[in-house]
């Protein structure tokens, strides 16, 4: 060992048990520096004070090491759980980190005697089956359409489910069969679950021949009504596999993990595409939480590999179910390290694991693919360093979104205008590919409501823009709907997506802060999670006040409209003589009041209907 390290530290590293466990690395002034775990803690930690060093990163934290701490454990395991947790928990400037959002979304059929289809993320029980994990909440949505489509499963709550007294308008769109008032029978219900159970398992054909032959019986039974239907279910899910041409060609390959790693301009990137039952789901771009690396302090590529299958796999113990039994890993070599990260996640798994070195055919194309993805998600981070796009980005990363693209994102705020209850308007502005949509922005008319009940006109407005939501294409579908208010507004909003069959994770509610202030802002979601506040250099927060001030202007400048249109119409129904008739030739011959307020009396006299003393009083009461 060299002697350019404080003597009381080298002591210390020769002390050391050759037993399994967590070692940490400080600096001068305590700081944290590194955390690491051991099979062996003598042998590992002493191969960080040899004359040379692979890596000049881990060489230019050596030189700053001055004290060391060691935690014993029983097994290599339990090191692994120790150190992922002392990572996340300490953020060492020089481990590599990455975000730890392994709460994949999955769908969820409810235990339900009427299982209920739903979007799910967190961890899962025994109460209910799911399916998945899917790599984001787009592809968990477009499954959930296509399971509606094609097998017409329920979505609602199962509060709203066992109150209804008649059909919703799921459908109406024959996106629903409506078991909650007897539309179908029990049986029938559950067989569609079952297909629908099937289908996400991959058994494609197999759904498809049962189909088929279930149209044959009800044709040969002469129920060509029904036989009708199922052709039509036969021939939407015949679209669905054609359209996912990636399904048939993968038939039997099972479950698969591919790992493709792109580092550049300080940045790097893991790219994790995800196969399950045959099916490639698609894939999710995965950064260091750390950010930009110098150029000098690189890692190596083996290292930020490594890094992310320890903490993606093995972080903790529900983290198990996340490893396949075959991964294609780029640039895998056999490696010590790469050998007992294998091993730990075979014990893990509790199955043998198969490491492709050299992927052939169908396998070979998924890692180019994500390779290439790899590549095209760093250098889209790249380029969203500064100014609107950094602001959605941090958005996305806070809200804890999976986006593979920031301009993707798409944000629908709505804001409640009204005077005293007078000419109330609703309004919707759109944000998405780092800019505001003017082109897609609507004004809502609230009708039917006492004035000033914001509540009532909030449902009003998301029911009227939701109700054909599973109709919209997916990328006109937001992540984030914004409501301008606090726990109220959401609650309602929160009541009207659980009607709709809705994923009440999209909602969040920005409410004031003490004194009304720019930054005291905080966010409130209906799913509940925790409220947020980010204060005022938050660049998210700056994003989400732009969004929600332009709501807001949308919306009270179109209340003012209605609100002056009124009023100049009724200046009108005010003047004795001149009703609904005389009025309307009034404002047709002149253009509208304004024109009826510049007129000249024997202009007024020339209107068919107007006598000169109605003129006269008509030029009176306008002056």
């Amino acid at each position: 060992m060299s002697n350019q390290f404080p003597e009381n530290l080298l002591d210390d590293v020769k002390k050391l048990p050759g037993l399994p466990g967590v070692y940490r690395f400080f600096d001068e002034a305590g700081h944290i520096l590194y955390v690491g775990k051991a099979k062996d803690l003598k042998k590992r930690v002493s191969s960080y004070f040899q004359k040379n060093l692979s890596s000049p990163r881990i060489a230019r934290m050596v030189t700053r090491i001055v004290t060391l701490q060691t935690t014993v454990t029983h097994t290599e395991t339990e090191a692994l759980i120790l150190e992922n947790n002392l990572i996340k928990e300490l953020s060492p400037p020089f481990n590599i980190l990455f975000r730890d959002d392994k709460s994949y979304p999955y769908v969820m059929l409810s235990g339900h005697d009427f299982p209920r289809l739903a979007y799910y993320r967190g961890k899962t029980d025994r109460k209910h089956q799911y399916f998945g994990p899917f790599p984001n909440s787009w592809a968990v949505r477009n499954s959930i359409q296509i399971l509606q489509k094609v097998f017409q499963i329920r979505t609602c709550e199962d509060t709203v489910f066992k109150n209804r007294s008649r059909p919703c308008l799921l459908y109406q769109i024959h996106r629903c069969s409506a078991p909650c008032v007897g539309q179908i029978t029990a049986t029938e219900y559950l067989q569609d679950v079952e297909k629908a159970r099937r289908f996400l398992e991959g058994e494609h054909a197999t759904v498809m021949a049962d189909m088929e032959k279930a149209m044959l019986n009800h044709s040969e039974r002469m129920e060509f009504e029904h036989a009708a239907r199922i052709r039509d279910r036969i021939a939407d899910l015949a679209t669905v596999l054609q359209q996912q041409s990636m399904d048939t060609a993968a038939t039997g390959e099972g479950d698969v993990d591919i790992l493709a790693l792109a580092m550049k301009g300080g940045l790097a990137c893991i790219n994790l595409a995800m196969v399950r039952g045959g099916r490639h789901l698609g894939d999710r771009p995965y950064f260091p939480k750390m950010g930009r690396f110098k150029e000098e302090a690189m890692p190596e590529t083996a290292e930020v590999m490594q890094a992310f299958i320890n903490q993606h796999y093995l972080a903790d113990d529900d983290a198990g179910r996340l490893i396949p039994k075959v991964m294609i890993i780029q640039d895998y070599t056999e490696t010590p390290e790469y050998l007992d990260l294998i091993s730990l996640l075979e014990s893990r798994a509790q199955h043998r694991l198969s490491i492709l070195k050299q992927p052939q055919g169908l396998r070979k194309q998924w890692l180019m693919m994500a390779t290439g993805n790899a590549e095209i998600a760093l250098a889209k981070r790249l380029s969203e360093a500064g100014g609107q796009e950094a602001r959605t980005r941090s958005l996305i990363d806070i809200l804890g979104l999976d986006l593979e693209n920031a301009e993707d994102l798409r944000i629908e705020c709505f804001d409640i205008s009204h005077t005293s209850g007078e000419a109330t308007q609703a309004s919707c502005v759109v944000y998405q590919k780092h800019d505001m949509q003017s082109g897609e922005y609507r004004r809502f008319n609230i009708h039917d409501i006492v004035g000033g009940d914001d509540y009532a006109a909030m449902r009003q407005v998301l029911q009227r823009r939701y109700a054909n939501f599973q109709e919209l294409p997916i990328d006109k579908q937001p992540h984030v709907v914004l409501v301008d208010g606090g726990k109220g507004q959401v609650t309602m909003a929160k009541e009207v997506f659980d009607e709709l069959g809705l994923d009440i994770s999209m909602i969040v509610g920005i409410a004031k802060g003490e004194g009304r202030k720019v930054g005291l802002e905080t966010l409130i979601f209906a799913d509940g999670r925790e409220s947020l506040t980010l204060g005022l250099e938050s660049p998210a927060l700056l994003l989400l006040a732009q969004v929600r001030d332009e709501a807001h202007r949308l919306a009270i400048t179109g209340m003012r409209a209605k609100r002056q249109k009124a009023r100049n119409v009724s200046r009108l129904e005010e003047i004795e003589g001149v009703g609904a008739k005389r009025r309307q030739k009034l404002l047709a011959r002149f253009g509208g009041l304004k024109g009826v307020a510049g007129a000249s009396l024997e202009e007024l006299q020339q209107v068919e209907g107007i006598s000169k003393a109605l003129a006269e009083q008509i030029y009176r009461q306008l002056h």
